[in-house]
């Protein structure tokens, strides 16, 4: 390669993702024969319903399913959505104008990002938080300014704290509840509080909201306060939900203005999903009903954080038994000097890949994140695996 070709500035300022480094290793010791259990990432192993990939096939085989499809989503995928925050969070949305399909929530954040931000500008990030709010700020040239979630408040902002904060140049507020990484719960008195200080501070609120059906009950929308839509933005992901991480299908729900600048973006970076993804995406969002629901997202991940909870005890970490959400969040043993220091140990002594949670920000150093995206029997051999090696 040519001595004087140098790649942009901007890959200064960000590492490879952690996931994307890590499975590397992972992969290594796989291939020597270690048999790695992941505990870590939190990709649904069960499959999407029956009726969803029926879908997908059915509109695949049709010889005129494969051209270009509409950047703002088919009418079909956008009236299903709009009926699906109808039906679970009882909030109205106008699916021709207030609903916009993206190809993964995580795509959201970069058309976001770039729909209200200058170089220069600030957003606000959770400390803990999902890494992608502050690599992609970082890459687009945008000021990451950190606010805390403490444990002691549930995980939930600290509005003193935010009050007090310089909020010139701020124009996003990266927020999510059900928060991952902490499984902190989503309340109404937060959202209330958050849709408040955006429209008092000229600030749009981003709520990141894929987890609201896992372990989970009551399904809470940032939306469903009175005048949210005209300062907030709610993102939604089929992913967890719909046990579809692969298919990549998510939404942007905010008022018809917001939506109209953030498809500005989009339709000048990707041409459309598959006309079959959309429609299957469409049949899941219809057909997968309370009875589906249930036995997908609470029932099976009820029975699998019961055996994250003993090894979490096993590894003598503390955790919130209230926590919602695909994973289980611990502080770790006060005699590791950090959560890396432990989760090395559990790799390479009993075999067995958990997140530390220093890559969630400096007020997760002392947590683990393990997922409860593995079969029971699996974590069943990472916890016998866990007590044989005394850890």
């Amino acid at each position: 390669m040519a001595s004087n070709i140098k790649p942009a500035e901007r890959l200064s300022l960000v590492q490879e993702y952690y996931f994307s480094r890590k499975l590397k290793e992972v992969a290594r010791l796989n291939a020597e024969g270690h048999d790695i259990i992941s505990l870590a990432i939190g990709s649904p192993d069960m499959p999407p319903s029956p009726q969803t990939v029926e879908r997908l096939c059915e509109v695949a085989r049709r010889p005129d399913s494969h051209g270009y499809q509409p950047t703002m989503g088919t009418p079909e995928l956008r009236e299903a959505m709009a009926a699906f925050y109808q039906r679970w969070y009882g909030v109205n949305v106008d699916s021709a104008s207030e609903v916009l399909p993206l190809i993964g929530s995580k795509e959201g954040i970069l058309h976001l990002t770039l729909a209200f931000c200058n170089p220069g500008d600030r957003v606000l990030v959770p400390n803990p938080g999902y890494p992608t709010y502050t690599s992609l700020s970082k890459i687009l040239g945008t000021e990451v300014v950190n606010y805390d979630l403490l444990e002691q408040d549930g995980w939930q902002p600290d509005f003193e704290q935010l009050e007090q904060m310089d909020l010139s140049r701020v124009k996003l507020l990266w927020t999510n509840y059900p928060n991952m990484p902490t499984g902190g719960r989503a309340r109404r008195a937060t959202y209330e509080r958050l849709a408040d200080f955006a429209r008092r501070h000229g600030i749009v609120v981003v709520n990141d909201n894929p987890y609201s059906f896992i372990l989970s009950e009551e399904h809470l929308s940032i939306m469903q306060i009175p005048g949210a839509k005209d300062c907030c933005i709610e993102l939604n992901s089929m992913s967890k939900s719909h046990n579809m991480p692969g298919w990549r299908v998510g939404m942007c729900i905010a008022n018809r203005e917001f939506i109209s600048w953030i498809l500005k973006v989009k339709s000048n970076i990707d041409s459309g999903t598959f006309r079959g993804l959309q429609l299957a995406a469409a049949e899941a969002l219809t057909t997968n009903d309370e009875t589906w629901h249930r036995k997908a997202n609470i029932e099976t991940y009820r029975q699998r954080r019961v055996v994250a909870e003993e090894i979490m005890t096993a590894l003598g970490c503390q955790y919130d038994a209230n926590q919602v959400g695909m994973f289980l969040w611990g502080r770790i043993p006060d005699h590791y000097a950090n959560a890396e220091q432990l989760t090395e140990r559990i790799l390479h002594e009993a075999r067995v890949f958990i997140t530390p949670g220093f890559i969630f920000g400096s007020r997760g150093e002392r947590y683990i994140r393990m997922s409860l995206c593995a079969k029971q029997e699996k974590m069943q051999e990472a916890l016998e695996r866990i007590k044989s090696n005394n850890i």
